[in-house]
């Protein structure tokens, strides 16, 4: 993982792997997103799914409560953390929709039943814990939730559309965001969309990024392909920052900041990064986090945990959850796979915690060089990647798997990819 420098003077990241097959989304669409919701519940082989936004990944230490007790009650017992720092339930009956939604609701995570599939919002998890970054901007993520449920037309966008807001560390700005607002020293701000870049007053950023998501909405329209996403819009019809009502001066040469992730262990004086083994966490792992002044699901599914010290560190280690850097586990994701996926090919979620687990015959090296993340696939669409660099392992119809593309048996999986994900 590369080294965390001052803010705006991050270490070079690892190239990016070569490019995986595009999964096929049309750039003409005569329908709207099927994205699972809280309330649109997506039919899978293991039961039915639950899809919770929360801006900025924050979740009250009752809410905490509450979603263990869903999952132990109406699902599988787990909560998974999605690339965005969502939550879903799994396992859900077909007739628990009313009762879920309804806990929702009772425990604040249902504000708004009609935008609650558009409340994406990523932010930095770290920001105002750990003195870094140039401005608090989990605060712009509490203000751009209230003026997207505030907007009647917002319900509009698709599931899919993203707000990013990094703090200006660049954790998350590569995330793939449709707008992007990045922290700027001396109380500004710069709004990312398309490409182009403005520079505006702080404090204006989030009713700016609202605006840019009418704009978006506006050159969809005008196009008539049924865009969902900002890099879908056909060439001629960008979203014109101006035209959106936003006040701000063009940047010259756009360039979002690029830093990594956050990393298990202690953040600043009173708060603790860990990761969920594969992206989940057991209703006991989900209790275990509290007593906690705030939680935050991050986008490398892990927990930012507001208001822990230290000293809690062995107690959640003793739990289950990753909080050492150095953990085979650390890094490694997998789409569902396996019974839980029709479309997947191979239990990739079972391959992958052999090497999280340290295989006895391939064991897992630690060593001082940079180690990429690697994302098991169980099919081609590759649900759940990283962004950025990551080592790219595919189930084949065969048993086998690609590992960055070069065939690989089952058996031989730990030593390809630890050698895959050290060599780059």
């Amino acid at each position: 993982m590369a080294a965390r420098g001052p803010v705006g003077m991050l270490a070079a990241m690892p190239p990016t792997p070569p490019p995986t097959p595009d999964p096929g989304e049309p750039r003409i669409r005569d329908r709207g997103d099927a994205c699972p919701g809280a309330l649109r519940l997506h039919s899978a082989d293991d039961g039915r799914l639950a899809r919770l936004r929360l801006p900025g990944g924050r979740l009250t230490s009752r809410q905490v409560e509450m979603l263990a007790d869903a999952a132990e009650t109406l699902g599988d017992g787990r909560l998974s953390i999605t690339s965005r720092g969502n939550a879903e339930l799994r396992g859900l009956a077909d007739d628990c929709g009313a009762e879920l939604a309804a806990l929702l609701d009772e425990a604040g995570l249902l504000p708004s039943p009609t935008h609650e599939r558009v409340r994406n919002i990523v932010a930095s998890p770290a920001s105002g814990l750990d003195g870094l970054g140039a401005a608090d901007v989990q605060l712009w993520a509490c203000e751009l939730d209230a003026h997207l449920r505030s907007a009647p037309w917002a319900a509009a966008l698709s599931g899919r559309f993203l707000f990013v807001l990094d703090d200006g560390r660049g954790d998350v700005a590569g995330l793939g965001g449709d707008v992007t607002l990045v922290a700027v020293r001396g109380g500004e701000a710069e709004l990312h969309v398309g490409g182009r870049a403005v520079r505006l007053a702080s404090s204006d950023a989030p009713g700016a990024a609202l605006a840019v998501a009418g704009g978006f909405l506006a050159a969809a329209r005008k196009a008539g392909t049924g865009a969902w996403r900002v890099r879908e819009l056909p060439e001629g019809y960008a979203v014109d920052v101006a035209e959106s009502g936003v006040t701000a001066r063009p940047v010259a040469a756009p360039e979002l900041p690029q830093g990594p992730p956050l990393s298990p262990g202690v953040l600043g004086p009173a708060a603790l990064s860990v990761l969920a083994p594969l992206g989940r966490l057991t209703a006991a792992q989900l209790r275990a986090l509290l007593p906690a002044e705030e939680v935050r699901l991050t986008p490398w599914r892990g927990v930012v945990v507001a208001g822990a010290g230290a000293d809690r560190l062995p107690a959640l280690d003793a739990a289950g959850l990753i909080t050492r850097p150095d953990s085979p586990w650390a890094g490694v994701t997998a789409c569902t796979g396996r019974p839980g996926c029709a479309k997947s090919l191979a239990d990739v979620r079972a391959d992958a915690g052999r090497l999280g687990a340290g295989d006895v015959d391939h064991p897992v090296e630690h060593t001082a060089a940079p180690v990429l993340p690697v994302h098991f696939s169980g099919c081609e669409r590759r649900c759940g990647h990283p962004h950025g660099a990551w080592t790219d392992v595919l189930a084949t119809a065969g048993g086998d798997y690609l590992v960055d593309g070069v065939p690989t048996p089952r058996t031989a999986l730990p030593g390809a990819v630890t050698a895959a994900r050290t060599t780059r």
